[in-house]
């Protein structure tokens, strides 16, 4: 799925201009400018922002691929220890659902916690797609 790139966590209207002048303005945009270092430094250098925030904002990018996973729950996963896809893939959709309400219990990050059938309905879409993501 893909969303305006203001839907990603902390990216508001003035980084989403700053991205918009980069020719990003959704989060598929995104993943496909920076999906490897090169074009997440590109980015950096053509709006000003650091490659770490442009690698955090793809990171969520990638999450928000699986349906089910918006802005909030994007956030939380990646407070939780997930990332990215790839590392979505190989967890435990029950250690992964704990995980994720004790994280919210602690930080407030969504008014809800997903249970843990929803957390294994994306781990298994996570299991059926290719990661874009490189290092």
């Amino acid at each position: 799925m893909s969303y305006p790139i203001e839907e990603i966590e902390g990216i508001g209207p003035s980084y989403g201009a700053k991205l918009k002048t980069a020719g990003i303005s959704s989060t598929n945009a995104l993943l496909k400018a920076c999906a490897k270092k090169s074009g997440r430094k590109k980015v950096a250098d053509e709006t000003g922002i650091s490659e770490k925030l442009v690698l955090e904002w793809t990171n969520l990018a990638d999450l928000m691929r699986i349906k089910g996973i918006g802005k909030q729950f994007s956030e939380l996963l990646e407070a939780a220890g997930v990332d990215t896809v790839k590392e979505l893939r190989n967890r435990n959709a029950e250690n992964t659902a704990a995980k994720m309400a004790e994280v919210n219990a602690e930080k407030k990050l969504t008014r809800s916690v997903p249970a843990a059938s929803m957390v294994a309905d994306w781990v298994a879409q996570a299991k059926a797609m290719d990661p874009i993501i490189e290092y």
